[in-house]
């Protein structure tokens, strides 16, 4: 009898452990951060012009994208998350600086190959038109030459079918207060959850929509066209 407690009582230490350790590790799940300590271990890159140059100072990424480039984080998101970044673009009289396109795709998907988003990353190739073949949400701030900041939902399925159709805007800004400033760091936070999305900088909410066919699973991506941004902070928090 005596060694039948002992027994259920080492039974029962172990469940509790067990079960202690699923708790902890859903609590490091829970928010993700990526430093660039590892470098671009954690990305994976679309690079139209095959010479962007990629530099680490500290816990921030510095890119100069010669045209466009997309910088993709390689675990799809799924559920309900926050994702936050301060980012900036970098005007100092350098080659390569323009200020323009401080932009990112989120939730985005391949109705082509829903199993394995990167299958055609080599053929996307950082190329923008490309983009159209994807279903995702997508901000371009301070685009068209630093005149617009625009919102916009894509359909991938349209692709090669009715351009007019793949990326209806959703709503955009065109005043100083919303366009992009030289060397300015802007606070990013990308929410996605309660059936609606949002896009907001700096604590103001720039854009939310509740979309009753929500994107929500899928990849984040940074989107930069022929200028140097730095970028840190990035955050994952699941909600």
């Amino acid at each position: 009898m005596k060694s039948i407690d002992i027994k259920t009582l080492v039974i029962t230490s172990v469940v509790v452990l067990v079960i202690a350790c699923n708790v902890e590790n859903k609590k490091v799940e829970q928010k993700i951060r990526d430093s660039f300590d590892m470098g671009l271990s954690s990305w994976v890159v679309e690079d139209e012009s095959d010479s962007a140059i990629f530099e680490f100072h500290h816990d921030t990424l510095s890119i100069k994208s010669p045209a466009g480039l997309t910088l993709w984080y390689n675990r799809k998101l799924s559920g309900e998350y926050q994702i936050s970044y301060s980012i900036s673009l970098q005007i100092n009289g350098r080659v390569g600086e323009r200020l323009s396109d401080m932009n990112c795709f989120w939730a985005a998907t391949d109705p082509l190959n829903p199993d394995d988003f990167f299958a055609r990353s080599g053929w996307r190739h950082g190329i923008f038109s490309r983009y159209n073949s994807l279903n995702m949400y997508y901000v371009g701030y301070g685009g068209n030459d630093n005149t617009t900041t625009r919102f916009r939902k894509y359909y991938g399925k349209y692709y090669n079918v009715d351009n007019n159709k793949i990326k209806p805007l959703i709503q955009e800004y065109i005043d100083a207060d919303h366009l992009l400033q030289p060397n300015r760091w802007y606070k990013v936070v990308i929410t996605v959850a309660k059936g609606k999305t949002s896009f907001e900088v700096n604590g103001e909410r720039l854009f939310e929509l509740t979309d009753k066919e929500l994107y929500s699973d899928g990849y984040f991506g940074i989107r930069l066209l022929s200028n140097r941004a730095a970028i840190t902070g990035f955050t994952i928090q699941y909600l």
